[in-house]
């Protein structure tokens, strides 16, 4: 599964991204996930099977779900407390919910 991660500049969101690397090698996951900036949403969104939106740029969550729905895409918007915290066990499960619930509606 790719996961991206869509913040402001890409950059403060990487370490989010090390604890979920963390938490899908120790469950055995097989996981691509990166950290992007807004500006990169159009091209991420293309080879990604899930977006997930951090709480600092929620202004862009409903384009970007729209958008990502539009190609049969899962988007979802980061829980502000779970982002703070950098709980990459939380926002994982989150991605692979809403990748599960994507692929049950594409069947």
């Amino acid at each position: 599964m790719k996961i991206f991660l869509c913040c402001a500049a890409g950059m403060s969101t990487s370490m989010l991204v090390a604890k979920m690397e963390d938490t899908a090698k120790e469950k055995g996951l097989e996981c691509e996930i990166s950290a992007h900036s807004i500006s990169e949403f159009d091209e991420c969104i293309q080879w990604s099977d899930v977006c997930l939106v951090a709480p600092q740029v929620k202004f862009k969550y409903e384009e970007f779900k729209n958008s990502a729905a539009s190609i049969g895409k899962g988007c979802g918007l980061i829980n502000m407390m779970d982002y703070g915290m950098l709980n990459g066990e939380a926002v994982l499960a989150q991605a692979l919910d809403l990748y599960q619930t994507h692929a049950t509606v594409e069947k």
